[in-house]
């Protein structure tokens, strides 16, 4: 869909510029949808616990005169974060249009008792504050009658492996949880699109510059300007789930083929 058209129509429909929330919106994915929401001509809330760089992400597309950007600086991973944040824009008389849960943190580790804390912080980012988000925010919605939800999912959703257990199992949750309330959205004209790409070249997995880009020269790797663009288009249409690339649909029934055997032959050389 063309973009500048949806945002006609939807100015047209609904009288005013769309506000779109954008969590992690200081790097990223979250960056890219910051960038591109901007292009189209929606107004940003850009929420992050990385304070530097969101304010001068809000500056540099603060330079566009005719959009209002807001960076808020806040952690998204405390039990009463949704309800704050949701608190904030209600004092800020923020109507949001667009919902877009972004916000994530990954590591490689074996789950032990030495990093439950950063597997509950996990849990918390990835799975309570979208939900509480999407309840407050798509409430509102449904009072209009209009709006839209993405969340973030991932293929390793479908990729339960060692290393990635929190990972895979947060996005596993994002996935079905993004996938049913499409339907308990859509009579109410509330769209809800869950994505779910493969490997994606940003800062989030800590490998080295020179491996994503041969990642992306090989098309194993896709690129946040790729993915965010058919995110936004699968939004604009209400679609249910946006899964673009290859590798989606080949990987995990190869993957989900391996023998026992050589799963925990990999695992051990790799921890």
């Amino acid at each position: 869909m063309n973009a500048k058209k949806w945002l006609n129509r939807f100015q047209e429909a609904h009288g005013h510029r769309p506000w779109a929330l954008v969590t992690g919106g200081s790097s990223g994915m979250g960056l890219e949808y910051a960038r591109q929401l901007a292009e189209i001509g929606c107004n940003l809330l850009l929420v992050s616990n990385q304070k530097v760089e969101l304010e001068k992400v809000a500056e540099d597309l603060k330079r566009d005169k005719t959009l209002q950007v807001i960076p808020h600086y806040q952690d998204l991973a405390t039990e009463t974060a949704a309800e704050e944040l949701f608190a904030f824009c209600q004092n800020e008389s923020l109507q949001i249009d667009i919902l877009i849960n972004n916000a994530g943190m990954f590591f490689f580790e074996e789950l032990t008792k030495e990093n439950q804390a950063k597997a509950l912080t996990m849990l918390r980012l990835h799975t309570f504050t979208p939900t509480r988000l999407c309840i407050l925010f798509g409430e509102e919605m449904k009072k209009r009658g209009y709006g839209y939800i993405i969340n973030m999912s991932s293929m390793a959703a479908k990729l339960p492996c060692p290393g990635i257990t929190v990972y895979s199992a947060t996005k596993a949750y994002l996935k079905s949880f993004g996938k049913s309330l499409y339907f308990e959205m859509r009579p109410h004209g509330v769209g809800v699109t869950t994505v779910c790409p493969g490997a994606i070249a940003t800062p989030l997995y800590r490998l080295k510059p020179s491996l994503l880009r041969l990642g992306v020269r090989i098309g194993l790797v896709g690129t946040p300007q790729w993915l965010v663009r058919k995110a936004l288009n699968g939004m604009m249409r209400k679609q249910r789930v946006v899964k673009p690339g290859f590798m989606n649909y080949y990987l995990p029934p190869l993957i989900a083929l391996l023998p026992k055997r050589l799963v925990d032959k990999l695992w051990r050389k790799l921890k």
